[in-house]
């Protein structure tokens, strides 16, 4: 039997899978929608971005087998990813949703400068039938060569990406060399842009920053600043009505405040995701002192990063407003006194202050304290040093120009600094040398061990002698706070000031035969009987 000729159809292919109108004579219109971005806030970017979506709009309703959809819009965003581009985001579900047909757009470094990104959002919309038509390049994405020219043309876009983003950490990093200060004033409190760029005091929001600080060393912990800053109605740096405490404490750990900047504190990990991480010394930091005008004393300053350091290790942070929160301590457990209300719903209502830990089973025998008693036996003990007050200035002086003196620090850190260095070259040399030669193994294993414990003991030191400065200038400037009150001080005082005491007592043991002991700023105990305190 002779064989049969194979038959074969042709199946016109529709595109897009556009249905004739009913009288067979009229198409139904493509659904066109196009998408405009500029990077930066540039005026020059800004007309580029007006001109994309006035071209765009006219063009795409200048046609007449298209409807115009929508024009999709990003301004001032980078295009290394999609995530955050609102109006791309939008334009794919709308399309997905199938509201659209073809999208255009002026190249693909408009569209992403990801590869990934733009592949696997041209394959998305590849799937539905949806086509981005590229101008600058001439591709369409439905078109067969389509895929093989977006890979490469995105490959050549994201290497200039990374071009650019490398360009501009080199520049950040010579601004940062060359001690060029940036502050983002638009969430920071205390200073604005003035002349020649450089940072300058707002005096109503330095005046709060000051207030922060002085309440920390009255001794108030960041979260109850924060309640008391939200309780005033004071704007949060982010022009919140709610102060955090995370947002007091960063003001109070900030060294822009005293005139200094520390630059780079955070570095970009990768420049396509735009991930940046606190910088541990991946990257270099640089220090800037006296780069701008100071809001906070450098010694007030230094005394705040001690209290902050000292409180947190001794876990007394103060949590409430109360001049006597946190002050009081217990002689015989060592817990911190807290205020009760004694019969709240009779005549006799009071309010006093005992030891915390007889709520938590330790039976202290500790008295309790009414306020009246504490405020008394504070004006007996500092009336007791005013009495005294030339000979305790006199005696000062000396104490003040000894804690000035940091030449024994300086000439230690000096050797410290020049020993590291010399560790580590040894420690470059040993390495380079194992790479370029052959070494017994175990022989460059102990000079290398050696070289690294040499350098981590030097380096240890140093951080040992900044904690020693910093501890040496915070008691010099608590000694200088308290006798700059006391000489404010003229006769003896007679009724309770809370400024007073805020700025001269440190903390007051309580004992159980009733003694208070009153440690003040300057260093000075000064015990005051049950016999004087209890007339109250």
């Amino acid at each position: 039997m002779p064989a049969v000729a194979a038959k074969v159809t042709v199946i016109p292919a529709k595109k897009n899978n556009i249905p004739l109108s009913p009288s067979g004579t009229q198409v139904q219109k493509l659904r066109v929608a196009a998408y405009a971005r500029v990077s930066t806030n540039l005026e020059e970017q800004i007309t580029s971005y007006e001109a994309q979506v006035d071209y765009y709009t006219r063009y795409i309703q200048s046609k007449e087998d298209w409807e115009f959809v929508d024009m999709y819009t990003d301004e001032g965003i980078s295009a290394t990813n999609t995530k955050k581009r609102e109006g791309f985001n939008r334009m794919v579900a709308d399309a997905l949703a199938g509201k659209i047909d073809l999208i255009i757009t002026k190249s693909i470094s408009r569209f992403a400068r990801n590869t990934v990104d733009t592949l696997t959002t041209v394959r998305k919309l590849k799937e539905k039938g949806i086509e981005v038509f590229f101008e600058k390049e001439n591709i369409r994405t439905l078109d067969g060569k389509g895929e093989l020219l977006i890979t490469i043309m995105s490959s050549l876009a994201q290497e200039e990406s990374r071009s650019i983003s490398e360009n501009v950490t080199w520049g950040q990093r010579k601004r940062f060399a060359d001690g060029k200060v940036s502050i983002p004033y638009g969430r920071f409190l205390g200073y604005r842009k003035g002349a020649d760029n450089l940072p300058e005091i707002v005096e109503e929001e330095a005046a709060t920053i000051r207030l922060i600080y002085r309440l920390f060393l009255y001794g108030k912990s960041p979260s109850a600043i924060a309640t008391y800053l939200t309780d005033e109605g004071i704007i949060t740096p982010g022009g919140k009505k709610i102060w955090r405490s995370k947002v007091v404490e960063s003001i109070l750990t900030n060294e822009k405040y005293k005139g200094d900047a520390l630059l780079q504190k955070k570095f970009t990990v990768d420049f396509l995701t735009k991930k940046s991480k606190v910088n541990e010394g991946e990257v270099p930091q640089y220090y800037v002192e006296n780069s701008h005008p100071a809001i906070i004393e450098p010694e007030k300053f230094d005394l705040v990063q001690y209290e902050l350091k000292r409180r947190k290790e001794d876990g007394r942070f103060t949590s409430c407003l109360h001049p006597f929160s946190g002050k009081l301590i217990c002689g015989e457990c060592g817990g911190i006194y807290g205020s009760k209300v004694w019969h709240s719903n009779t005549p006799h209502r009071a309010l006093v202050w005992q030891c915390n830990e007889k709520h938590r089973g330790q039976h202290c025998k500790t008295p309790h304290l009414t306020e009246a008693e504490i405020k008394t036996a504070f004006l007996a003990a500092f009336n007791q040093i005013l009495g005294s007050r030339a000979e305790i200035i006199e005696a000062y002086q000396e104490v003040m120009e000894a804690l000035t003196d940091t030449r024994d620090l300086d000439t230690e850190q000096e050797q410290l600094e020049n020993e590291s260095e010399v560790a580590m070259g040894l420690i470059r040399k040993i390495i380079a040398d194992n790479a370029q030669k052959a070494m017994d193994q175990g022989e460059y294993e102990r000079k290398y061990t050696r070289y690294c414990d040499r350098y981590e003991a030097a380096r240890k030191r140093l951080a040992e002698i900044g904690e020693l400065r910093l501890e040496r200038n915070a008691k010099r400037t608590k000694i200088a706070m308290f006798l700059e009150r006391l000489e404010n001080s003229a006769e003896l005082v007679t009724e309770f000031d809370e400024e007073l005491w805020y700025s001269t007592v440190d903390f007051v043991t309580v004992y159980e035969d009733m003694r208070l002991v009153f440690a003040f700023r300057d260093g000075q105990e000064i015990e005051i009987p049950a016999e004087i305190w209890k007339a109250a």
